[in-house]
Protein backbone atom coordinates (compact mmCIF):
# COMPACT_ATOMS: atom_id res chain seq x y z
CA UNK A 1 0.00 0.00 0.00
CA UNK A 2 1.46 3.40 -0.60
CA UNK A 3 2.52 5.17 2.40
CA UNK A 4 0.43 8.53 2.53
CA UNK A 5 1.94 10.03 5.50
CA UNK A 6 4.54 12.28 4.35
CA UNK A 7 4.71 15.00 6.74
CA UNK A 8 3.68 14.35 10.94
CA UNK A 9 1.07 17.36 11.50
CA UNK A 10 2.35 16.32 15.38
CA UNK A 11 5.91 17.89 15.67
CA UNK A 12 8.20 16.11 18.12
CA UNK A 13 10.66 18.04 20.36
CA UNK A 14 8.85 20.86 19.60
CA UNK A 15 7.31 23.80 21.75
CA UNK A 16 4.35 24.60 19.55
CA UNK A 17 2.10 22.79 17.41
CA UNK A 18 2.31 22.90 13.37
CA UNK A 19 0.28 25.94 12.09
CA UNK A 20 -0.18 27.06 8.47
CA UNK A 21 2.91 29.41 8.57
CA UNK A 22 4.95 26.06 8.85
CA UNK A 23 2.96 24.55 5.48
CA UNK A 24 3.77 27.69 3.51
CA UNK A 25 6.27 26.91 0.75
CA UNK A 26 8.94 28.40 1.11
CA UNK A 27 11.89 28.69 -1.01
CA UNK A 28 14.23 26.06 0.73
CA UNK A 29 11.04 23.77 1.06
CA UNK A 30 8.59 23.29 -1.70
CA UNK A 31 7.07 20.41 -4.13
CA UNK A 32 5.03 21.33 -6.77
CA UNK A 33 4.46 25.11 -6.26
CA UNK A 34 7.46 27.81 -5.39
CA UNK A 35 6.17 30.71 -2.86
CA UNK A 36 5.92 33.62 -5.52
CA UNK A 37 3.41 30.69 -7.74
CA UNK A 38 1.72 29.94 -4.88
CA UNK A 39 0.95 33.36 -4.15
CA UNK A 40 0.05 34.86 -7.75
CA UNK A 41 -1.96 31.92 -7.98
CA UNK A 42 -4.39 32.95 -4.73
CA UNK A 43 -3.55 29.58 -3.62
CA UNK A 44 -4.61 30.63 0.00
CA UNK A 45 -7.72 32.27 -1.16
CA UNK A 46 -9.02 28.84 -2.92
CA UNK A 47 -7.95 26.83 0.12
CA UNK A 48 -10.30 29.15 2.33
CA UNK A 49 -13.03 29.00 -0.68
CA UNK A 50 -13.03 25.09 -0.52
CA UNK A 51 -12.03 24.51 3.32
CA UNK A 52 -15.29 23.24 4.90
CA UNK A 53 -13.45 21.56 7.37
CA UNK A 54 -14.13 21.49 11.51
CA UNK A 55 -11.34 20.14 12.84
CA UNK A 56 -8.03 21.35 12.90
CA UNK A 57 -6.06 18.41 11.54
CA UNK A 58 -8.26 18.93 8.67
CA UNK A 59 -7.53 22.15 8.31
CA UNK A 60 -3.53 21.70 8.15
CA UNK A 61 -4.40 18.72 6.37
CA UNK A 62 -6.39 20.42 3.68
CA UNK A 63 -3.93 23.51 3.58
CA UNK A 64 -0.70 21.76 3.17
CA UNK A 65 -2.63 19.75 0.51
CA UNK A 66 -2.92 22.81 -1.80
CA UNK A 67 0.59 23.88 -0.57
CA UNK A 68 2.09 21.12 -1.70
CA UNK A 69 -0.13 18.82 -3.71
CA UNK A 70 0.91 15.66 -4.22
CA UNK A 71 2.10 14.24 -7.62
CA UNK A 72 1.43 10.82 -7.55
CA UNK A 73 -1.28 9.99 -9.55
CA UNK A 74 -2.63 6.60 -7.75
CA UNK A 75 -2.99 8.52 -4.32
CA UNK A 76 -5.07 11.16 -6.37
CA UNK A 77 -7.10 8.66 -7.65
CA UNK A 78 -7.34 7.11 -5.00
CA UNK A 79 -8.60 10.23 -2.80
CA UNK A 80 -11.01 10.52 -5.61
CA UNK A 81 -12.21 6.98 -5.23
CA UNK A 82 -12.94 7.62 -1.71
CA UNK A 83 -14.52 10.78 -2.40
CA UNK A 84 -16.97 9.31 -4.70
CA UNK A 85 -17.88 6.51 -2.05
CA UNK A 86 -18.56 9.08 0.91
CA UNK A 87 -20.47 11.25 -1.66
CA UNK A 88 -22.54 7.48 -2.73
CA UNK A 89 -22.91 6.06 0.67
CA UNK A 90 -24.99 8.37 2.99
CA UNK A 91 -24.74 5.52 6.08
CA UNK A 92 -20.97 5.94 5.44
CA UNK A 93 -21.29 9.48 5.18
CA UNK A 94 -23.21 10.02 8.07
CA UNK A 95 -20.89 8.15 10.60
CA UNK A 96 -17.64 9.79 9.33
CA UNK A 97 -19.67 13.40 9.57
CA UNK A 98 -20.57 12.36 13.16
CA UNK A 99 -16.72 11.21 14.01
CA UNK A 100 -15.63 14.48 12.87
CA UNK A 101 -18.12 16.19 14.16
CA UNK A 102 -16.91 14.56 17.72
CA UNK A 103 -13.66 14.92 17.41
CA UNK A 104 -13.95 18.13 16.45
CA UNK A 105 -15.34 19.66 19.98
CA UNK A 106 -12.32 18.02 21.89
CA UNK A 107 -9.59 17.85 19.67
CA UNK A 108 -8.15 20.90 21.42
CA UNK A 109 -7.41 18.94 24.91
CA UNK A 110 -4.67 16.94 23.14
CA UNK A 111 -3.02 19.91 22.19
CA UNK A 112 -2.83 21.65 25.39
CA UNK A 113 -1.64 17.99 26.90
CA UNK A 114 0.74 18.03 23.86
CA UNK A 115 2.23 21.23 24.38
CA UNK A 116 0.86 23.28 27.57
CA UNK A 117 3.29 24.74 30.03
CA UNK A 118 2.07 23.68 33.78
CA UNK A 119 2.68 27.05 35.96
CA UNK A 120 1.15 25.37 39.27
CA UNK A 121 -1.41 26.84 41.40
CA UNK A 122 -4.73 26.16 40.95
CA UNK A 123 -6.35 24.27 37.74
CA UNK A 124 -7.78 25.92 34.52
CA UNK A 125 -9.60 24.68 31.60
CA UNK A 126 -8.22 27.30 28.84
CA UNK A 127 -4.76 28.61 28.49
CA UNK A 128 -3.57 31.90 29.87
CA UNK A 129 -3.93 35.21 27.39
CA UNK A 130 -0.33 34.55 26.32
CA UNK A 131 0.33 34.34 22.35
CA UNK A 132 3.64 32.48 22.25
CA UNK A 133 2.34 29.85 24.95
CA UNK A 134 -0.17 27.68 26.17
CA UNK A 135 -0.01 28.36 29.97
CA UNK A 136 -2.55 27.15 32.54
CA UNK A 137 -2.83 26.50 36.19
CA UNK A 138 -2.09 23.50 37.74
CA UNK A 139 0.32 20.83 37.31
CA UNK A 140 -1.48 19.41 34.15
CA UNK A 141 -3.61 16.94 35.33
CA UNK A 142 -6.97 18.42 34.03
CA UNK A 143 -5.02 18.35 30.62
CA UNK A 144 -3.89 15.11 31.25
CA UNK A 145 -7.14 13.60 31.69
CA UNK A 146 -8.89 15.50 28.94
CA UNK A 147 -6.27 14.64 26.07
CA UNK A 148 -6.19 11.05 27.12
CA UNK A 149 -9.62 10.65 26.95
CA UNK A 150 -10.20 12.38 23.37
CA UNK A 151 -7.64 9.68 21.98
CA UNK A 152 -9.19 6.69 23.44
CA UNK A 153 -12.38 8.29 22.02
CA UNK A 154 -11.00 8.55 18.72
CA UNK A 155 -10.16 5.22 18.99
CA UNK A 156 -13.19 3.43 19.91
CA UNK A 157 -15.62 5.93 17.58
CA UNK A 158 -13.16 4.67 14.47
CA UNK A 159 -14.31 1.04 15.59
CA UNK A 160 -17.80 1.99 14.86
CA UNK A 161 -17.16 2.86 11.50
CA UNK A 162 -18.20 1.02 8.85
CA UNK A 163 -15.84 -0.46 6.85
CA UNK A 164 -14.98 1.50 3.64
CA UNK A 165 -14.56 0.10 0.77
CA UNK A 166 -12.17 2.44 -0.98
CA UNK A 167 -8.38 1.35 -0.68
CA UNK A 168 -7.34 4.90 0.50
CA UNK A 169 -10.26 5.52 3.27
CA UNK A 170 -9.96 2.03 4.15
CA UNK A 171 -6.24 2.71 5.08
CA UNK A 172 -7.02 6.06 7.05
CA UNK A 173 -9.66 4.73 8.73
CA UNK A 174 -6.93 1.69 10.04
CA UNK A 175 -4.48 4.01 10.91
CA UNK A 176 -6.80 5.22 13.95
CA UNK A 177 -7.53 1.38 14.80
CA UNK A 178 -4.49 -0.20 14.44
CA UNK A 179 -3.49 2.53 17.35
CA UNK A 180 -5.56 1.01 19.55
CA UNK A 181 -3.39 -1.82 19.70
CA UNK A 182 0.00 -0.01 20.44
CA UNK A 183 1.73 -0.01 24.04
CA UNK A 184 1.55 3.97 23.66
CA UNK A 185 -2.55 3.64 23.54
CA UNK A 186 -2.34 1.42 26.43
CA UNK A 187 0.21 4.13 27.99
CA UNK A 188 -2.57 6.72 26.89
CA UNK A 189 -5.83 4.40 28.21
CA UNK A 190 -4.10 4.18 31.60
CA UNK A 191 -3.20 3.11 34.20
CA UNK A 192 0.27 4.15 33.96
CA UNK A 193 3.22 2.54 36.88
CA UNK A 194 5.78 4.62 37.15
CA UNK A 195 9.26 4.11 38.88
CA UNK A 196 12.48 6.69 38.09
CA UNK A 197 11.35 8.16 34.27
CA UNK A 198 10.20 4.73 33.28
CA UNK A 199 6.68 3.55 32.40
CA UNK A 200 5.09 0.25 32.42
CA UNK A 201 1.63 -0.36 31.23
CA UNK A 202 -0.98 -2.57 33.02
CA UNK A 203 -0.04 -5.40 30.49
CA UNK A 204 3.73 -5.27 31.49
CA UNK A 205 2.85 -4.79 35.11
CA UNK A 206 4.17 -7.53 37.38
CA UNK A 207 3.79 -8.20 40.72
CA UNK A 208 7.57 -8.65 41.51
CA UNK A 209 7.65 -4.64 40.09
CA UNK A 210 8.34 -1.48 42.35
CA UNK A 211 6.31 0.61 39.80
CA UNK A 212 3.61 2.50 41.63
CA UNK A 213 0.77 3.66 39.62
CA UNK A 214 0.17 6.84 38.56
CA UNK A 215 -3.09 9.01 39.48
CA UNK A 216 -3.72 12.12 37.70
CA UNK A 217 -5.27 14.10 40.71
CA UNK A 218 -4.15 16.22 43.00
CA UNK A 219 -5.48 14.85 45.75
CA UNK A 220 -4.36 11.45 46.70
CA UNK A 221 -6.24 9.27 48.50
CA UNK A 222 -3.36 7.01 50.27
CA UNK A 223 -1.04 9.92 50.84
CA UNK A 224 -3.84 11.69 52.68
CA UNK A 225 -4.91 8.61 54.72
CA UNK A 226 -0.73 8.19 55.52
CA UNK A 227 -0.42 11.46 56.30
CA UNK A 228 -3.55 11.93 58.84
CA UNK A 229 -3.09 8.42 60.27
CA UNK A 230 0.49 9.70 61.04
CA UNK A 231 -0.78 12.66 62.42
CA UNK A 232 -2.52 11.20 64.82
CA UNK A 233 -0.31 8.53 65.68
CA UNK A 234 2.16 11.26 66.43
CA UNK A 235 -0.63 13.07 68.97
CA UNK A 236 -1.08 9.53 70.45
CA UNK A 237 2.29 9.47 71.33
CA UNK A 238 3.03 12.65 72.66
CA UNK A 239 -0.38 12.02 74.68
CA UNK A 240 1.14 8.81 76.01
CA UNK A 241 4.66 10.66 76.82
CA UNK A 242 2.77 13.53 78.59
CA UNK A 243 -0.39 12.39 80.18
CA UNK A 244 -1.16 15.86 81.27
CA UNK A 245 -1.60 17.21 77.49
CA UNK A 246 -4.36 13.84 77.12
CA UNK A 247 -7.45 15.48 76.04
CA UNK A 248 -6.80 19.13 76.51
CA UNK A 249 -6.50 21.85 73.99
CA UNK A 250 -2.48 21.71 73.53
CA UNK A 251 -3.27 18.65 72.12
CA UNK A 252 -5.90 19.47 69.72
CA UNK A 253 -3.25 22.46 68.85
CA UNK A 254 -0.92 20.26 67.66
CA UNK A 255 -2.88 18.26 65.72
CA UNK A 256 -3.94 21.63 63.95
CA UNK A 257 -0.52 22.46 63.52
CA UNK A 258 0.02 19.64 61.29
CA UNK A 259 -3.50 20.35 58.67
CA UNK A 260 -1.59 23.34 56.93
CA UNK A 261 1.20 21.59 56.19
CA UNK A 262 -0.84 18.98 53.59
CA UNK A 263 -1.81 21.18 50.71
CA UNK A 264 1.77 21.91 50.98
CA UNK A 265 3.09 18.37 50.66
CA UNK A 266 0.10 17.94 47.99
CA UNK A 267 1.54 20.90 45.96
CA UNK A 268 5.23 19.00 46.27
CA UNK A 269 3.76 15.97 45.05
CA UNK A 270 1.58 18.21 42.29
CA UNK A 271 5.86 19.60 41.00
CA UNK A 272 7.07 15.88 41.01
CA UNK A 273 4.26 14.42 39.34
CA UNK A 274 4.43 17.05 36.64
CA UNK A 275 8.04 17.14 36.21
CA UNK A 276 8.94 13.15 36.69
CA UNK A 277 5.66 11.87 35.12
CA UNK A 278 3.39 13.92 32.97
CA UNK A 279 6.27 15.78 30.98
CA UNK A 280 7.66 12.74 30.20
CA UNK A 281 5.07 10.91 28.67
CA UNK A 282 3.82 13.67 27.18
CA UNK A 283 7.38 13.89 25.23
CA UNK A 284 6.98 9.85 24.30
CA UNK A 285 3.56 10.85 23.26
CA UNK A 286 4.86 13.69 21.05
CA UNK A 287 7.34 11.66 19.77
CA UNK A 288 5.17 8.84 18.54
CA UNK A 289 4.84 8.15 15.00
CA UNK A 290 1.77 6.04 15.75
CA UNK A 291 0.12 8.90 17.47
CA UNK A 292 0.94 11.61 14.74
CA UNK A 293 -0.60 9.00 12.09
CA UNK A 294 -3.86 8.64 13.86
CA UNK A 295 -4.33 12.06 14.20
CA UNK A 296 -3.41 12.75 10.78
CA UNK A 297 -5.72 10.22 9.46
CA UNK A 298 -8.42 12.03 11.24
CA UNK A 299 -7.20 15.06 9.29
CA UNK A 300 -7.75 13.24 6.46
CA UNK A 301 -10.91 11.98 6.91
CA UNK A 302 -11.95 15.73 7.74
CA UNK A 303 -10.20 16.86 4.27
CA UNK A 304 -12.52 14.06 2.17
CA UNK A 305 -15.76 15.52 3.85
CA UNK A 306 -14.29 18.95 3.23
CA UNK A 307 -13.94 18.01 -0.14
CA UNK A 308 -17.66 16.58 -0.29
CA UNK A 309 -19.43 19.61 1.04
CA UNK A 310 -17.93 22.17 -1.12
CA UNK A 311 -18.99 19.95 -3.98
CA UNK A 312 -22.89 19.92 -2.57
CA UNK A 313 -22.10 24.16 -2.20
CA UNK A 314 -21.38 24.42 -6.55
CA UNK A 315 -24.73 25.70 -7.84
CA UNK A 316 -22.53 25.03 -11.15
CA UNK A 317 -21.17 22.20 -13.29
CA UNK A 318 -18.77 19.67 -11.23
CA UNK A 319 -16.53 17.09 -11.98
CA UNK A 320 -13.88 15.07 -10.59
CA UNK A 321 -11.32 14.98 -13.61
CA UNK A 322 -9.94 11.79 -15.25
CA UNK A 323 -6.58 11.19 -13.00
CA UNK A 324 -4.26 9.88 -15.52
CA UNK A 325 -0.41 9.09 -15.33
CA UNK A 326 1.74 9.84 -17.83
CA UNK A 327 5.83 11.37 -19.17
CA UNK A 328 4.52 14.64 -19.35
CA UNK A 329 1.68 16.92 -18.65
CA UNK A 330 -2.05 17.59 -19.76
CA UNK A 331 -4.72 19.09 -19.01
CA UNK A 332 -7.98 19.18 -21.23
CA UNK A 333 -11.24 20.09 -19.52
CA UNK A 334 -14.24 21.38 -21.37
CA UNK A 335 -17.00 24.70 -19.53
CA UNK A 336 -14.45 25.37 -17.04
CA UNK A 337 -14.65 28.02 -14.66
CA UNK A 338 -12.39 29.83 -12.30
CA UNK A 339 -12.88 28.37 -8.84
CA UNK A 340 -12.67 32.00 -7.26
CA UNK A 341 -14.64 34.40 -9.68
CA UNK A 342 -18.19 32.05 -10.28
CA UNK A 343 -19.08 32.98 -6.46
CA UNK A 344 -18.61 36.68 -7.18
CA UNK A 345 -19.61 36.19 -10.60
CA UNK A 346 -22.56 34.27 -11.18
CA UNK A 347 -22.91 34.22 -14.89
CA UNK A 348 -18.92 33.88 -15.43
CA UNK A 349 -18.26 32.71 -19.11
CA UNK A 350 -16.83 29.63 -19.39
CA UNK A 351 -14.04 28.48 -21.58
CA UNK A 352 -12.63 24.89 -22.73
CA UNK A 353 -8.58 24.06 -21.30
CA UNK A 354 -6.71 22.21 -24.14
CA UNK A 355 -2.87 21.28 -23.24
CA UNK A 356 -1.67 18.16 -24.55
CA UNK A 357 0.89 16.60 -26.72
CA UNK A 358 -0.55 18.51 -29.90
CA UNK A 359 -0.67 21.58 -27.78
CA UNK A 360 1.87 22.41 -24.95
CA UNK A 361 2.47 25.72 -25.57
CA UNK A 362 -0.48 28.25 -25.70
CA UNK A 363 -0.63 31.49 -26.60
CA UNK A 364 -2.99 34.39 -25.35
CA UNK A 365 -3.29 37.58 -26.86
CA UNK A 366 -5.60 40.65 -26.62
CA UNK A 367 -6.17 43.60 -25.04
CA UNK A 368 -6.45 44.41 -21.68
CA UNK A 369 -9.67 43.64 -19.22
CA UNK A 370 -10.64 40.89 -21.73
CA UNK A 371 -10.22 38.08 -19.44
CA UNK A 372 -6.69 36.61 -20.15
CA UNK A 373 -5.07 36.53 -16.57
CA UNK A 374 -8.68 35.15 -15.57
CA UNK A 375 -8.45 32.58 -17.87
CA UNK A 376 -4.52 32.09 -17.09
CA UNK A 377 -5.58 32.02 -13.21
CA UNK A 378 -8.69 29.39 -14.35
CA UNK A 379 -6.58 26.80 -16.12
CA UNK A 380 -3.57 26.42 -12.51
CA UNK A 381 -6.68 26.58 -9.46
CA UNK A 382 -8.00 23.77 -11.34
CA UNK A 383 -5.10 22.07 -12.22
CA UNK A 384 -4.62 22.89 -8.63
CA UNK A 385 -8.12 21.20 -7.02
CA UNK A 386 -7.69 18.47 -9.44
CA UNK A 387 -4.75 17.14 -8.11
CA UNK A 388 -5.44 17.23 -4.63
CA UNK A 389 -8.67 14.91 -5.87
CA UNK A 390 -11.17 17.62 -4.92
CA UNK A 391 -13.84 18.70 -7.45
CA UNK A 392 -13.56 21.51 -10.28
CA UNK A 393 -16.22 23.72 -11.91
CA UNK A 394 -16.47 21.88 -15.36
CA UNK A 395 -18.46 19.76 -17.07
CA UNK A 396 -15.41 16.99 -17.78
CA UNK A 397 -11.89 17.17 -17.60
CA UNK A 398 -8.83 14.94 -17.35
CA UNK A 399 -5.51 15.66 -16.42
CA UNK A 400 -1.62 14.72 -15.47
CA UNK A 401 -0.65 15.76 -12.23
CA UNK A 402 1.94 17.87 -12.32
CA UNK A 403 5.69 18.21 -10.73
CA UNK A 404 6.04 21.54 -10.72
CA UNK A 405 3.53 24.28 -10.80
CA UNK A 406 5.23 27.93 -12.17
CA UNK A 407 3.35 31.48 -12.33
CA UNK A 408 4.96 34.18 -13.65
CA UNK A 409 3.46 37.82 -13.25
CA UNK A 410 5.73 41.26 -13.34
CA UNK A 411 6.62 42.13 -9.87
CA UNK A 412 8.27 45.55 -9.80
CA UNK A 413 7.99 45.98 -6.66
CA UNK A 414 10.07 43.52 -5.33
CA UNK A 415 13.14 44.45 -7.56
CA UNK A 416 16.79 43.77 -6.29
CA UNK A 417 19.48 46.69 -5.92
CA UNK A 418 20.70 47.31 -8.70
CA UNK A 419 18.89 44.99 -11.09
CA UNK A 420 16.26 46.41 -13.09
CA UNK A 421 12.86 45.13 -14.18
CA UNK A 422 13.92 43.20 -17.40
CA UNK A 423 16.86 41.65 -15.58
CA UNK A 424 14.36 40.69 -12.23
CA UNK A 425 12.05 38.95 -14.54
CA UNK A 426 14.39 37.13 -16.62
CA UNK A 427 15.95 35.90 -13.87
CA UNK A 428 12.57 34.20 -12.48
CA UNK A 429 12.07 33.31 -15.98
CA UNK A 430 15.47 31.46 -15.79
CA UNK A 431 14.96 29.74 -12.40
CA UNK A 432 11.22 28.51 -13.98
CA UNK A 433 12.97 27.13 -17.25
CA UNK A 434 16.26 25.58 -16.09
CA UNK A 435 13.66 23.65 -13.33
CA UNK A 436 11.05 22.82 -15.19
CA UNK A 437 10.46 19.40 -16.81
CA UNK A 438 7.85 17.73 -19.32
CA UNK A 439 6.08 17.50 -16.30
CA UNK A 440 5.43 20.48 -15.56
CA UNK A 441 2.73 23.41 -16.13
CA UNK A 442 4.13 26.92 -16.76
CA UNK A 443 2.14 30.41 -17.31
CA UNK A 444 4.25 33.34 -17.97
CA UNK A 445 2.25 36.54 -18.11
CA UNK A 446 4.43 38.49 -20.54
CA UNK A 447 8.53 37.99 -21.60
CA UNK A 448 11.24 40.09 -21.82
CA UNK A 449 9.24 43.75 -20.37
CA UNK A 450 11.49 46.16 -19.90
CA UNK A 451 14.29 46.24 -22.68
CA UNK A 452 13.39 47.22 -26.33
CA UNK A 453 10.84 45.83 -29.10
CA UNK A 454 13.63 43.98 -31.49
CA UNK A 455 15.56 42.49 -28.10
CA UNK A 456 12.01 41.41 -26.91
CA UNK A 457 11.23 39.59 -30.00
CA UNK A 458 14.77 37.67 -29.69
CA UNK A 459 14.27 36.81 -26.40
CA UNK A 460 11.01 35.37 -26.33
CA UNK A 461 11.30 33.61 -29.48
CA UNK A 462 13.97 31.83 -28.18
CA UNK A 463 12.55 31.57 -24.34
CA UNK A 464 9.30 29.83 -26.20
CA UNK A 465 10.84 27.36 -28.25
CA UNK A 466 13.32 26.23 -25.34
CA UNK A 467 10.21 25.75 -23.68
CA UNK A 468 8.59 23.76 -26.69
CA UNK A 469 11.55 21.67 -26.76
CA UNK A 470 11.70 20.89 -22.92
CA UNK A 471 7.57 19.77 -23.10
CA UNK A 472 6.52 21.84 -20.29
CA UNK A 473 3.12 22.82 -20.54
CA UNK A 474 3.46 26.82 -20.99
CA UNK A 475 0.84 29.34 -21.48
CA UNK A 476 1.99 33.14 -22.54
CA UNK A 477 0.30 36.10 -22.43
CA UNK A 478 1.50 38.67 -24.85
CA UNK A 479 0.11 41.59 -26.76
CA UNK A 480 3.12 40.84 -29.01
CA UNK A 481 1.16 39.91 -31.86
CA UNK A 482 4.70 39.83 -33.94
CA UNK A 483 5.91 37.23 -31.81
CA UNK A 484 3.14 34.74 -32.56
CA UNK A 485 3.83 34.95 -36.43
CA UNK A 486 7.48 34.31 -35.66
CA UNK A 487 6.37 31.18 -33.43
CA UNK A 488 3.60 29.78 -36.15
CA UNK A 489 6.36 29.77 -39.15
CA UNK A 490 7.87 27.10 -37.26
CA UNK A 491 4.07 25.70 -36.70
CA UNK A 492 5.07 26.31 -32.93
CA UNK A 493 1.67 26.32 -30.10
CA UNK A 494 -1.58 26.63 -30.18
CA UNK A 495 -3.32 30.60 -29.62
CA UNK A 496 -6.50 31.98 -28.36
CA UNK A 497 -7.66 35.32 -28.39
CA UNK A 498 -9.97 37.09 -26.38
CA UNK A 499 -13.37 37.71 -28.40
CA UNK A 500 -14.92 40.95 -28.85
CA UNK A 501 -18.10 42.49 -29.12
CA UNK A 502 -19.21 45.85 -30.07
CA UNK A 503 -20.08 46.58 -26.46
CA UNK A 504 -16.47 45.27 -25.36
CA UNK A 505 -14.69 41.93 -24.63
CA UNK A 506 -17.10 38.73 -23.84
CA UNK A 507 -14.36 37.29 -21.62
CA UNK A 508 -14.72 33.91 -23.94
CA UNK A 509 -11.62 32.86 -25.84
CA UNK A 510 -11.42 31.31 -29.57
CA UNK A 511 -9.08 30.72 -31.85
CA UNK A 512 -6.80 32.99 -33.39
CA UNK A 513 -4.20 35.93 -33.11
CA UNK A 514 -5.63 39.68 -32.08
CA UNK A 515 -3.88 42.05 -33.94
CA UNK A 516 -6.44 44.92 -32.71
CA UNK A 517 -5.64 47.75 -30.78
CA UNK A 518 -8.56 48.29 -27.88
CA UNK A 519 -6.11 50.88 -26.23
CA UNK A 520 -8.46 53.89 -26.84
CA UNK A 521 -11.71 52.11 -25.78
CA UNK A 522 -9.77 51.30 -22.50
CA UNK A 523 -8.88 54.82 -22.36
CA UNK A 524 -11.99 55.99 -22.50
CA UNK A 525 -13.55 53.98 -20.14
CA UNK A 526 -11.51 55.17 -17.17
CA UNK A 527 -11.69 58.79 -18.77
CA UNK A 528 -8.31 59.36 -20.23
CA UNK A 529 -8.59 59.34 -23.87
CA UNK A 530 -6.50 61.68 -26.08
CA UNK A 531 -10.34 63.63 -25.69
CA UNK A 532 -10.37 63.83 -22.20
CA UNK A 533 -6.64 65.19 -22.01
CA UNK A 534 -7.79 68.04 -24.71
CA UNK A 535 -10.95 69.19 -22.77
CA UNK A 536 -8.91 69.08 -19.61
CA UNK A 537 -6.17 71.66 -21.12
CA UNK A 538 -9.11 73.52 -22.86
CA UNK A 539 -10.38 73.77 -19.18
CA UNK A 540 -7.05 74.95 -17.71
CA UNK A 541 -6.63 77.89 -20.34
CA UNK A 542 -9.97 78.93 -19.89
CA UNK A 543 -10.99 78.19 -23.45
CA UNK A 544 -14.35 76.81 -24.97
CA UNK A 545 -14.51 73.31 -24.63
CA UNK A 546 -15.16 72.13 -28.93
Amino acid sequence: MINIWRNKLIQSATDQPTNMDDIRPNDNDFSVLDPKTFAAIEAEKLFQTIDKTRTEAGKLMLFRSVAHPLSDAQIVQQKQAALKEIAANSHLRDALMQFVTKAAKNEKSLKYLLYGEFIGGLATDEPSSRIDKLEFGGYGYLQYRDGTEFVIDLVEKAAEIPTPQSPYLRTVLDAIREFGQSRLYDLLKGPVYSNNGKFKTKKEKTGFDLFSRFHPTLFKWIPAVLFFAASYGILLFIEMMMPDFRGSYISYAILGLTVPVFPIILLAMGVSDRDSIIYPLRKNFRESVELAKAIEALGMIDELLSFYQYGETLIVDKTLPDIIAENSHQLMVSYAKNPLLIHQITDYVPNDIQLDAQGRILIITGPNSGGKTAYCKTVVQIQLLGQIGCYIPAKQGKLVPAEHIYYQVPDPGHLSAGMGRFAYELTRTREIFFNSTPLSLVVLDELSEGTTFEEKMTISEYILKGFHKLGSSTLLVTHNHELCELLQRDQIGRYLQVEFASSGPTHHLIPGVSKVSHADRVASAIGFSQKDVEAHLQRQQGEPEK
